[in-house]
Order: structure tokens, then sequence, then C-alpha cells
């Protein structure tokens, strides 16, 4: 039986996250990504391909409704997510990261998903700044993305 978890992708032996050209456009926004390095995001497919956004939120939208943004691409495609850590601004696992929702801190596209590496960060920042839900990767869901529009 072969058991297949993304999170042991990325800087372990998958894909490095990209760097951000200036050109490089979200495709769920279409804002231009390099502008808002400390939200930036990535996705990253089995064949080289890599996709970046201007935050968390915008990602997961993507990453829900891959027919849409990404035609002919499933969820088994993807060996790695990023997430930029909101403290110390490097890019880390996004399948392993704690995320803070209704947090007072806002990202380019309004209302985010603030990612931390570890949960002791997510909590202090949670009480830093009013968050009031610390979720796993696997936790959110379209009530959550919904609640930050």
């Amino acid at each position: 039986m072969i058991v297949l978890c993304f999170a042991t992708f990325g800087f372990a032996g998958g894909p490095k996250p990209a760097t951000l050209a200036a050109k490089d456009k979200c495709p769920v926004c279409g804002m231009f990504v390099a502008k808002y390095p400390d939200f930036a995001a990535q996705i990253h497919f089995r064949d080289g391909a890599h996709a970046v956004f201007d935050g968390v939120k915008d990602m997961l939208k993507y990453y829900g409704n891959l027919s849409q943004y990404a035609p002919g691409r499933k969820k088994a495609d993807i060996t790695a997510i990023y997430v930029t850590n909101y403290y110390t601004l490097g890019m880390i696992d996004g399948y392993r990261a704690y995320y803070v929702s209704g947090s007072d801190v806002f990202g380019p596209m309004g209302k985010e998903l603030i990612p931390f590496d570890k949960k002791t960060d997510a909590q202090e920042f949670t009480r830093d700044h009013k968050g009031k839900t610390i979720l796993a990767f696997k936790d959110i869901n379209a009530s959550v993305l919904n609640s930050l529009e």
C-alpha cells in the first residue's frame, strides 16, 4: 500500500519555493504577487509548473477549484504548497502550517489566513491580534474561506 503524504515533499526532496518575479500574477485575482512578498503563497505541480498567489486565501480558492483555475490538473498533481510565515517571512510547508483566522491583520485582498510553522507562534499571534481560530490545513473549507469575504 502506498500512502501519499504531500507534507513529505518540498524542502526535503521536492521542488524548492520559487523566487517571485515582477511579472508574476495571482491567477485568482490578477494582482502582481511580488508587490506582496510578506503574504505570498505557492502551489507546485508534478510536471514542474507552479502558481504563485498574493495570499493564502487566493491560494486556497485556487486549490479548492482546480477545474476552474487550472483545467486538467488534480490535487494529486500537487507536489508542494508553500506559504509565508508571518513572523519569519520565510516560506514554510503549507500542509503543515497553522493558520489564524479572524485577526486584525489584513493581507493584500483584505481579511486573510495568517500562517505560522509553530502552533505556539500562532497562539501568540492570536492573542496579540484578536485572532478567532487556529486551523490546520485540513480544517480549512469553503465556510472558512467565505468568512473572509
